[in-house]
Formats: structure tokens, C-alpha cells, sequence
């Protein structure tokens, strides 16, 4: 069985983004090894950490790396959209922050029985929680062309999805990553395959984004997180494709007050603004990490810092009486 062993993307500019948010909780809500958990805590001795993950085997891992500081760690076996739970679990209402760091981990893509990997041989599987039910199997063997070709373009910007859909069906039963892998390369046309890395791995992106419903809890996790988050807090992510980016970027820009009112004009939509867009941080790994860390080299980080609300429309603090 393959050891967690994990290289925390970008985890020294993570680090100086919580170095002065107030003292208290940050949560890592996708703990994987527990890199940045360990991180986080080395450098601030007023904080603790609840990591949230819904794989045993990583979390098994973090606590086995995190002994040290494990009077100041806590886990939840969860999906992070279940960060409200999480926190309940152990007494918490307020937090100094957040981190995600979306996508599969490498260990997961690296141990061939979790059935990530295009590069390994293995079931089709792509579960991150494996107690779960729904697997790969489940979509590269079960849903038709149209829904396959749908779900391979919606998450995989993948531009040759009907072809790759085509082929996946008639090739059923499809029972392996690497038989899977082969279909696919197969359905793409020569000139393609030589540019963008291996030719399957957008689908194979797209069917565990499917497996595991990554993208339709995300929002929901980020909202419970910035409620949490105490004024001064933060809330760091880490995405590795388009379509976390595009979900990130929106929650946060609706949590910094944004509305449709023409810009010309004062704001008469009610939008309050609960957290300001931190500026000045690196958005990308550097060029030496990037070449140390394969995850790191799609990796773009964002951070929101919660504040006082206010009304959009006169810049005013919104009273007690405004929630009431």
C-alpha cells in the first residue's frame, strides 16, 4: 500500500497568509497528509487546526505526521461541504480561517488501487471517500454518450468529448484505468495527443469531478467558511483547474459585495460586503516549485480577509438592527 506522503503545494506563501490572523482556528478542510496543517503550526503556537477530510487514509496519515502537535489538531471525517458539522464537532463557532486545497492529492493518484491514475493500473474507482457507494463504474459504464460526452466537456474542457464518449461506450465493459486511458488516447486525433500532457487526462479529471460531485459542494463550502471566519480571518484556496477557479472567484467576488448596478451609478441592490480580496500575494507557485511538485504547476491561489460588514450602497457598517 502506498505511504500518504504529500508535498504541500505552495505552502511557504500559505504560511505568511495566516501569519497575522487573530489567534484561535484555522481550519484545513482538505487535510490530506496534513502538510499545511504542520506548516500552520509551526509557525503560529496560538493556533489549532481541525482538519477536515472524507478519506481515512489521509487522515490516519495526518495524525500519524502531526504528533507533535497533536494536542492542537483535530479531524473530522467529512466532506467539506459539511463544514458547519465540522465545526460542531468540536465545540467551535468562530474560526481565524480557512485553507483548501482542492483536487486529488498524490498519493491518491499514485496508489493504483484508488483508480485515479491514467499512468497505473487499476479498478475504475476514483472515490475519494471510499465508503462510497458511486464510482467511476458507475459513469464510464453506465451513463449514455450524450450524458458522458456532457460531463467529460463541462469538467474536462475537453474538446474532442464526443468522440471520447463514442468510444467509451462501445468499448464496454470497461474495466480498468489503463484500458480506460487507452480508449480515450485512441478517440483523440494524432496531432492532439502530441501537445498538453497525456491525452486522458482531462477525462479522467472530469469523471472523478463527477464521482465525487467536487464542484456542486464547493460554493457551499466556501460560504459556510467566510461565516465562520472571524474579522481579520482568511480564507485560502487552492484550485488546480478552470472550473474550481471560476467557482472560487465568484463566491468570494459575491462575499466582497458584488452586484449589477451600473458602475456609474450609486449601488441600489442591497449588496453587503463581508470580506475584502487580499492583493499582493503570489497567485502561482514559483518556477523552482513547479518543477519540483507536478501539482504545483496548475495550482492558482486565491484569499479573501473577512471584515466588518458593509452596505455597498453608502459604505456604511451594517448595525445589529440590519440583521435583525
Amino acid at each position: 500500500m502506498t505511504t500518504f506522503e504529500h508535498d504541500p503545494v505552495m505552502v511557504d506563501e500559505i504560511t505568511e497568509i495566516f501569519r497575522d490572523v487573530p489567534s484561535g482556528t484555522i481550519v484545513d478542510a482538505t487535510l490530506g497528509g496534513g502538510g499545511h496543517t504542520a506548516a500552520l503550526l509551526s509557525s503560529r503556537p496560538d493556533l489549532d487546526v481541525i482538519g477536515i477530510d472524507q478519506d481515512s487514509v489521509a487522515i490516519a496519515a495526518a495524525i500519524a505526521r502531526l504528533t507533535e502537535f497533536a494536542d492542537r489538531v483535530k479531524t473530522s471525517k467529512r466532506r467539506f461541504d459539511e463544514f458547519d458539522e465540522a465545526l460542531a464537532d468540536h465545540g467551535v463557532t468562530e474560526i481565524s480561517g480557512a485553507l483548501f486545497d482542492l483536487g486529488v492529492s498524490s498519493p491518491q493518484l499514485d496508489e493504483a488501487d484508488r483508480g485515479f491514475s491514467y499512468r497505473n493500473d487499476g479498478p475504475v474507482d476514483m472515490r475519494m471517500n471510499s465508503e462510497q457507494q458511486w464510482s467511476a463504474d458507475d459513469v464510464v459504464n453506465g451513463y449514455d454518450e450524450h450524458e458522458l460526452a456532457r460531463i467529460i466537456k463541462l469538467h474536462g474542457d475537453e474538446r474532442f468529448a464526443k468522440r471520447i464518449a463514442k468510444a467509451i461506450v462501445a468499448a464496454r465493459p470497461v474495466q480498468t484505468t489503463t484500458e480506460l486511458a487507452e480508449i480515450v488516447t485512441s478517440a483523440i486525433p494524432a496531432p492532439a495527443r502530441r501537445t498538453g500532457g497525456h491525452p486522458a487526462k482531462r477525462t479522467f479529471q472530469a469523471i472523478r469531478i463527477e464521482v465525487n460531485n467536487e464542484l456542486d459542494v464547493l460554493p457551499r463550502a466556501l460560504d459556510q467558511a467566510v461565516e465562520a471566519t472571524v474579522p481579520g480571518g482568511r480564507v485560502a484556496v487552492l484550485s488546480y483547474h478552470s472550473g474550481e477557479d471560476r467557482i472560487v472567484k465568484q463566491r468570494f467576488a459575491l462575499a466582497a459585495g458584488a452586484c449589477d448596478c451600473p458602475h456609474d451609478l450609486p449601488c441600489v441592490c442591497g449588496a453587503i460586503q463581508t470580506v475584502r480580496i487580499v492583493r499582493g500575494v503570489a497567485k502561482r507557485a514559483s518556477t523552482e516549485e513547479a518543477e519540483r511538485n507536478r501539482r504545483a504547476k496548475s495550482a492558482l491561489l486565491r484569499v479573501i480577509e473577512k471584515i466588518e460588514p458593509i452596505r455597498k450602497s453608502d459604505g456604511r457598517p451594517v448595525s445589529a438592527e440590519d440583521h435583525g
